[in-house]
């Protein structure tokens, strides 16, 4: 195959297609190796697979909870295979306007397992062929990692990985989810708005660890108003196959259950890859090293998304392709600000964030002054009867927001704003008299900003 590639990209997710469009788009010519269809993890077992299954949970809760709003209904059932045909469907749509997108700006891509080459710039493909360019990104993204318990090796019939889940045939009668990061507390919604038992066994002494603590708080309560139970500062001892036995506040427990998922987290996978053989530095997780620019140690050699030590998020994998091309333009990007991160967890209730929470802040020695604003005194939310839920906005006195954390409707799609206003490092008097429309939800947000001049209106 041509040596003329200006760039070889290894892996067709959202760090390895993001590059390619964007470096198409700038005229640079690229080849990716993808071992499946384009898309990676994300678009396949991830994402959107996931969302579009806490979607039919929405429903669900809607159809419901339709006599409060008058609407007289059969109680729903649900018919898991169907979501799963819908959640296919999606993802096929997706994909195929993906390769459309990666074909109409002349991108080759290589069906085929890809391994860097010791040269550094050839990448050796399962099929026998070789690609070369002058420069070549890594974004070869993450695995589900496991845990080194008696029996909880990963089986895909009573021990399942996130992958595992996406792909049920019957809704479990009763769960357990170790782990309540932002991915086993999406399960633990979905699957108990399903009708499944759910209890959460959580490591830490919080789930959702990294989540303000007033959020998190919030996501317990309506949890537990939901059915499903938490344990946390939990230390796992092993499964026989038909009950989990764990640790908590020193007295050993025994939980019965149909399923167990393993939700600890994902590991990158850069074993197998060549990047040893290449030179190039992977530290003590097997993550790889690069500076601001996404570069390696090898020269013209960059690794984005999920096989770097950053936030295992699309988006972010999307900005860093940027950042990478950039790079080999010659061009001058900014580095990222991993601490301005945007978030989304699409449990119910959801939860979003951006920037430091209040405990942070405190840490690296700001004075802090913060503004809580509830859903139930908000129009909108009262209207959609979903008034569980904060807006905290978080602000250095007499300086700029430092974090906004929204726990509540649409939460995921509010934080748009507020990333804005921390990442431009705005002030609450340059946000606070900003026109939010009425009724809407965005209005909580201009209310907790507003607050925070010294003046405000409804609280």
């Amino acid at each position: 195959m041509s040596d003329d590639f200006d760039l070889v990209v290894l892996g067709g997710g959202p760090g390895g297609y993001a590059a390619a469009l964007y470096g198409a788009s700038a005229g640079m010519s690229i080849a990716l190796v993808e071992e499946q269809r384009v898309g990676g993890t994300c678009l396949h077992r991830g994402c959107i697979p996931a969302k579009e299954l806490l979607q039919t949970a929405e429903v669900l809760r809607t159809v419901r909870g339709a006599s409060e709003f008058g609407v007289v209904s059969s109680q729903p059932a649900l018919q898991l295979a169907t979501t799963q045909a819908r959640k296919q469907q999606v993802i096929d749509r997706l994909t195929s306007g993906l390769e459309s997108l990666l074909k109409g700006r002349k991108v080759t891509v290589v069906p085929g397992t890809g391994v860097l080459a010791p040269d550094g710039r050839s990448i050796s493909v399962s099929d026998g062929s070789m690609v070369r360019g002058r420069n070549v990104l890594v974004a070869t993204g993450s695995v589900p990692r496991g845990l080194n318990v008696d029996g909880l090796a990963f089986d895909g019939t009573t021990v399942l990985s996130s992958d595992d889940v996406l792909q049920l045939a019957e809704v479990p009668g009763r769960v357990a989810v170790i782990g309540g990061g932002a991915i086993g507390c999406e399960f633990a919604s979905f699957l108990v708005d399903a009708g499944s038992e759910v209890t959460i066994l959580e490591a830490l002494p919080q789930v959702l660890s990294g989540v303000d603590q007033q959020v998190a708080q919030t996501v317990l309560r309506a949890f537990q108003k939901r059915g499903i139970k938490t344990h946390t500062g939990v230390r796992v001892g092993g499964f026989d196959g038909s009950a989990l036995r764990f640790e908590v506040n020193k007295g050993e427990e025994r939980l019965a259950v149909d399923k167990v998922v393993v939700s600890v987290g994902r590991s990158p996978r850069s074993e197998n890859v060549g990047l040893d053989g290449a030179g190039v530095k992977v530290d003590e997780r097997g993550y790889v090293a690069v500076d601001g620019n996404m570069r390696t140690n090898v020269d013209g050699i960059y690794a984005v998304g999920d096989v770097v030590a950053t936030p295992q998020l699309a988006h972010v994998a999307f900005s860093e392709a940027i950042v990478a091309i950039k790079t080999m333009l010659g061009e001058t990007p900014a580095p990222l600000d991993y601490d301005k991160v945007p978030w989304g967890i699409y449990c119910h209730p959801e939860v979003a964030f951006c920037g430091l929470t209040e405990a942070q802040a405190t840490d690296r020695g700001y004075e802090v002054e913060t503004s809580v604003h509830r859903w139930m005194g908000n129009g909108r939310a009262l209207i959609v009867g979903e008034t569980d839920g904060m807006v905290k906005v978080v602000a250095e006195r007499g300086g700029p927001i430092l974090g906004v954390h929204v726990a509540g409707p649409w939460a995921t799609e509010l934080i748009a704003e507020a990333y804005l206003s921390v990442n431009w490092e705005a002030t609450p008097a340059d946000v606070g008299l900003l026109i939010h429309a009425h009724p809407t939800l965005s209005e909580l947000f201009g209310e907790s900003v507003l607050a925070l001049t010294g003046r405000s209106l409804h609280g």
